[in-house]
């Protein structure tokens, strides 16, 4: 039977001691003449042979394309817990060229003396079938617990991942009934070697595995069929053996490189010809991409996975994929969403947000960065559309300032790319935040009191708005939508690409100082003082935290002087240096992009829900500083914080923009859940006026009239009428186009 899987080939090496570096330089040339794989046998008893996974790492390294697997591991001697990891380790080393083949035992005299366990044939399979539990339960992406072990692996407890770089392919070496049973219950391929095979095998194995795989609910063709040939067998052979009896991949035994050769410039091409023509006339379908049952039972209910488009199904992630661990999570928010969608052109995102549509009922998360306090770029059960792949960085007209930047784009990268013309962009204080994000919100950053929020640099924005239509907005084009862009972009769609201006920025004044505060209120009205009278290059942060029991507060203050000359830096920072006993301080001459270049690349893995809190006040005046020191200081805010919003955002008219909140010079945030916490949130909620989005956790009409003054909130509900009636945009602090209706 033809399963219709593409051909692939591979080669089987001794791992010979002798001469260490035979094995490696065959496996280099392996992959110089096009074979698909290479495999290395494991005999850990063995005194003439190296050690399999030494010597598998070492050729990962040494090679850049071609997959890798043992052929096949002794899992005897390769405890299962150990083996997961290992494997899962090696293929996040190689980029995802790592598989995965498992043998139940031979050699048990050998074993034994290595102090391996002597198995029955029957407890081989029942311990080879708990290794492959074990080894997927350790990669599962869709989990967080830890595992549960069984008779042969007791690893109650032990702690999942690391996640593979791919979901790594189990294929077991399989002869005997149970054997073929269980390769066709749990097994990603079968593994015989053709010398050890009789006439008839391979037709009355593959019809055992496949009976087996049909009454586990699975589609036989899953399992992909591998062979371990000589090489001298005839093409005639091996087309019977890849149309009648399955064989995907054929892997030459033996370390002659003139037979590698001859086989992979005569015999490969050969023999796809010949496979392919016979497909072309009997129709056979391909069979590559089906999906294993495993990963289709980890599906959520409503999706309707079958019917994405095209365009995305080679790179969206499942619950059951591999990808999922850094996919379903953001930076603060803990997710698990049933479907995450990563389109790299705006075609493609917008053969994603009308697949979302089709399902109205879920929620629907934009995700550019990720890093969002809100977590609204994940969710439970429903569709991610995640825009990291859109990530452009372009300066169109360096002496215009003029750049043009996509979603996906990280903050960092952005710096690093406008450093060399001498520009730069306020933009937060982590340079892993995603532009999409950051710049539909606001954008509180280092430069701001000079050079005012991100969103104020926006000249232009492509905008995907809910019907599928690709919208140009700017103050001739679409004006009403370009508004809306620049602090509630995420109603009224998905920004693909923005324009902005950029700023003159040479090197910054980096300045980091921590302080004893014995005086909490009057160190936070001083704080406000200073920070107002400042000159607008200054722009500092605030950390403020309680300390132990009789023990002073403490205070982290951290931010940016925009000057190159130091003497204008330490000018800018001593009043502040006097404000309390410093107990830090360093201060930095550098790049802006160097500032900004705090993220690393690992993936977000956020837990439960955030609980942020955010408010904006015009000063620290005397009651507020009060209330903002109890709250601090009280133990029950894990975490507060100050940013100056003052300066150059003030400047812009309130009704500039869809952040309207002009008249404000601080923006603070907390985080807590504690009833104490929360009395005393309210009472430092009382000198508010209005919030920042991108600081709250916390949703609802409410939370949205906060954020929005009543003639911005009825400009946007006019908006959004107009250009997402169905209110498909409403994961993210939504803004109906009718207010909600009261009692």
């Amino acid at each position: 039977m033809d399963y219709g899987r593409t051909l692939r080939f591979g080669t089987f090496i001794t791992p010979t001691a002798a001469q260490p570096q035979a094995a490696v330089q065959l496996a280099q040339l392996s992959e110089s003449l096009g074979y698909d794989l290479v495999t290395f046998q494991d005999h850990p008893y063995q005194a003439s042979f190296l050690d399999t996974w030494t010597l598998m790492s070492y050729v990962a390294a040494a090679t850049t394309r071609i997959q890798i697997a043992p052929n096949v591991l002794n899992l005897p001697l390769r405890p299962a817990p150990v083996t997961a990891r290992a494997a899962a380790s090696l293929d996040l080393l190689s980029g995802g060229r790592f598989n995965l083949g498992l043998g139940a035992g031979g050699f048990w005299d050998a074993i034994e003396a290595m102090g391996g366990r002597r198995l029955t044939p029957g407890q081989a399979v029942d311990a080879l079938s708990e290794a492959i539990d074990i080894m997927r339960g350790t990669w599962a992406a869709g989990e967080r617990s830890v595992l549960k072990g069984g008779e042969y692996y007791p690893v109650n407890g032990a702690k999942r991942g690391p996640a593979p770089a791919h979901d790594i392919p189990i294929w077991v070496g399989a002869y005997k009934p149970r054997m073929l049973r269980l390769t066709g219950e749990k097994g990603d391929g079968w593994l015989p070697s053709l010398p050890y095979l009789k006439p008839g095998d391979l037709q009355s194995g593959n019809a055992r595995i496949d009976d087996a795989a049909a009454e586990a609910g699975r589609n036989p063709a899953e399992i992909r069929r591998l062979l371990n040939i000589t090489g001298t067998e005839s093409l005639d052979q091996l087309a019977g053996m890849a149309l009648d009896d399955g064989i995907g991949t054929f892997i030459v035994m033996g370390d002659d490189p003139a037979v590698l050769q001859r086989f992979a410039e005569q015999t490969m091409p050969q023999l796809r010809e010949t496979v392919a023509e016979a497909r072309a006339t009997s129709g056979t379908v391909a069979t590559d991409n089906i999906r294993p049952a495993r990963a289709i039972a980890l599906r959520r209910e409503g999706i309707a996975y079958d019917e994405l488009p095209e365009s995305l199904r080679e790179s969206a992630i499942e619950p059951g994929d591999s990808a999922y661990a850094g996919a379903r999570s953001t930076y603060m928010r803990g997710g698990a969403p049933g479907l995450v969608l990563r389109p790299s052109t705006v075609d493609e995102v917008r053969d994603a947000l009308l697949f979302a549509r089709r399902h109205p009922s879920l929620p629907l998360g934009i995700r550019s960065g990720g890093h969002g306090i809100s977590g609204r770029s994940t969710n439970d059960g429903g569709i991610v559309i995640d825009l990291k792949k859109l990530n452009e960085i372009e300066v169109v007209d360096a002496d215009k300032r003029l750049v043009r930047i996509g979603p996906g784009a990280r903050w960092m990268d952005v710096a690093a790319a406008l450093q060399p013309f001498g520009l730069a962009l306020s933009s937060g204080d982590y340079g892993g935040v995603g532009v999409g994000g950051l710049a539909t919100a606001g954008g509180v950053g280092f430069l701001g009191r000079e050079h005012g929020l991100t969103i104020d640099h926006i000249v232009a924005a492509d905008v995907l708005l809910a019907d599928g239509t690709l919208a140009h907005a700017s103050a001739t084009e679409n004006p009403e939508l370009f508004w809306a862009v620049r602090g509630a972009g995420a109603n009224v769609g998905i920004v693909v690409s923005f324009d902005f201006v950029a700023d003159a920025v040479g090197d910054v004044g980096w300045a980091q100082l921590a302080f004893q505060v014995d005086d909490a209120a009057q160190f936070l009205e001083e704080f406000g003082r200073l920070q107002e009278e400042s000159p607008r290059d200054t722009t500092l942060f605030l950390i403020l935290s309680g300390g132990r029991p009789a023990e002073p507060a403490t205070a982290q203050m951290y931010g940016v002087v925009n000057s190159s000359d130091p003497d204008t830096i330490i000018a800018r920072l001593q009043p502040f240096a006097e404000l309390a006993p410093l107990v830090g301080q360093q201060v930095q001459l550098l790049p802006y992009a160097a500032v900004m270049a705090n993220a690393s690349d690992v993936a977000h893995n956020g837990q439960g829900e955030p609980s942020f809190r955010s408010g904006l006040v015009e000063h620290l005046d005397s009651p507020t500083a009060r209330a903002a020191a109890a709250l601090a200081t009280s133990g029950s805010a894990p975490w507060f914080q100050i940013r100056p919003v003052g300066g150059a955002i003030n400047d812009v008219a309130p009704d500039a923009t869809a952040y309207a909140h002009r008249s404000a010079n601080f923006s603070i945030t907390s985080v807590g859940r504690s009833a104490r916490f929360e009395q005393l949130w309210d009472s430092l909620a009382s000198h508010f006026d209005g919030l920042y989005l991108s600081f709250e956790s916390r949703t609802g009409e409410q939370i949205v009239a906060q954020a929005f003054p009543p003639a911005t909130l009825a400009r946007l509900r006019a908006i959004k009428a107009e250009v997402d009636p169905d209110f498909v945009f409403r994961d993210n602090f939504g803004v109906a186009a009718e207010p909600a209706p009261l009692g």
